[in-house]
């Protein structure tokens, strides 16, 4: 197989195989050293032993040989001998038990003239003999040959015994491992499982991702994964309801603001064309349809304007939009309540006594259109003559507070959470004798945001108060 495609066939294999083959060639290496340093020392171990039964048994000839004469005795089977040495010529003496090949012990005889020799000889026919030789009186030499044959038998049942046990210890660690892989992965594919099923759901149209990992077991990095894998799915899921409602916003928005501009477009097509048909009436018919139009454009520039300033209060614009400055909020509420006083009378309205100076850091004009669209949102949803109050203190020393209070019937409780949505009407069949547009209180919230402060309503039948909160920054 292409090296390429056994690489590629090794990454698509499964984790828990790829471990226990990694862990059985660890394995493998490991018994390797093992078992090479194991039958070293014991071969090691076994040519000591050997080299010390040839020393205590020619220790033992040599005292019965410088005594009584005569030729050493075989011990072990091994061989022994009396080699003459002399004139260049290394010989053994009659009697000598010797193989055919005497080639290799001569030599050794040879060099332990003077000193006793220790070597391995290869004997033809014999094989491989560990061969001691030490001097004795009068230019002879000891010599005593054992064979090796039963300790290399014994080395190589010792590898093979280690061979077979290794080889059973590596299997039993592959499956065992393998199977106590596969237990200690399961999470880690019962996660990948729960993947699988989100990835079998369609998030376009729902934001429903209630799946999850379950079970337990696996270490505590498992636990922490698949905490940290069900908190990613919380996430996940949050954001989609977020993305969802946000969509489930839009629509609303583009339909209210579809219906809002048409209506008075539908209008000034209207009186356009009564106008064309009227143009060759009376003049105060044409003047009464040309007021109309314009009252309509009006109303339909102050829609635009609106729409403009809530996209640009939820854009990057902000900045650019409020433009802070230290400014008096006692002036502001008094100009307020002078202009609304002027333009609507029928509504008294009653200004609470508060501190005399709050200074703090905000756009004078963006500050009184919330006030201005708070104190006409009780106007226009209350009666002629329902009292309408306001007042300024303060909260702490760093939070001014603004409530405008009527004493209309009130909010139902289940549109109060809403009463601050874009193109929400309490009265949802949009008859604008009860109200302009729907965007005036959105306009309040997101201005007074964009100061840092927040705004809140409290109703019940005889009193709905609005009450914003600023906090008092200095430039």
């Amino acid at each position: 197989m292409n090296p390429r495609r056994r690489l590629a066939a090794w990454r698509r294999s499964r984790l828990g195989t790829r471990l226990a083959l990694g862990l059985g060639a660890l394995a493998l290496v490991v018994f390797a050293v093992v078992g090479v340093v194991t039958v070293g020392i014991m071969q090691h171990y076994l040519e000591q032993r050997l080299d010390a039964q040839l020393v205590d048994s020619q220790s033992q000839q040599l005292v019965k040989l410088k005594k009584m004469g005569g030729m050493p005795s075989p011990s072990y089977g091994w061989y022994s001998a009396v080699f003459e040495v002399g004139d260049g010529e290394t010989k053994p003496k009659s009697g000598s038990v010797l193989p055919v090949d005497v080639q290799g012990l001569s030599s050794a005889a040879a060099d332990a003239i003077d000193s006793s020799v220790l070597r391995t000889v290869w004997i033809r026919d014999a094989g491989w003999y560990r061969v001691r030789a030490c001097p004795l009186d009068s230019g002879e030499v000891l010599l005593s040959a054992a064979s090796q044959t039963d300790l290399y038998r014994t080395v190589n049942q010792l590898i093979t015994v280690e061979v077979v046990a290794f080889l059973i210890a590596l299997a039993l660690l592959v499956i065992v491992g393998r199977i106590v892989l596969k237990r200690g992965l399961r999470p880690l594919s019962e996660m990948a499982g729960t993947a699988h099923d989100i990835a079998a759901h369609d998030l376009t149209e729902s934001a429903d991702l209630s799946v999850r990992a379950t079970g337990d077991g696996g270490g505590a990095e498992v636990e922490e994964l698949r905490s940290a894998f069900n908190l990613m799915l919380a996430h996940i899921e949050s954001s989609l309801a977020a993305r969802t409602a946000v969509n489930e916003r839009l629509r609303r928005f583009v339909a209210d603001a579809s219906h809002e501009l048409r209506t008075p477009l539908t209008s000034i097509r209207g009186y356009a064309d009564l106008f064309r048909y009227a143009a060759a009436n009376e003049p105060a018919e044409r003047e009464a349809h040309l007021a109309k139009i314009r009252a309509e454009t009006a109303r339909m520039s102050v829609l635009v304007d609106d729409l403009l300033l809530l996209a640009r209060l939820d854009s990057t614009e902000m900045d650019a939009l409020v433009r802070p400055e230290d400014v008096d909020v006692v002036e502001l509420v008094e100009a307020a309540a002078d202009a609304f006083r002027a333009g609507r009378p029928g509504h008294p309205l009653t200004v609470e006594p508060g501190p005399a100076s709050v200074v703090l850091r905000g756009d004078p004009s963006r500050l009184r259109q919330v006030l201005d669209n708070l104190l006409a949102n009780a106007a226009i949803h209350t009666p002629d003559g329902t009292p309408v109050t306001v007042s300024l203190s303060l909260e702490g020393a760093g939070v001014v507070v603004v409530q405008v209070i009527d004493a209309g019937d009130g909010i139902a409780a289940e549109n109060t959470e809403r009463i601050f949505d874009r193109f929400f009407r309490v009265d949802d069949s949009r008859n604008r004798r009860n109200g302009g547009s729907g965007l005036g209180l959105a306009v309040v919230r997101s201005l007074v945001e964009a100061h840092g402060g927040t705004v809140e309503v409290e109703s019940r039948p005889g009193r709905t108060a609005f009450t914003v909160r600023l906090p008092i920054t200095r430039g």
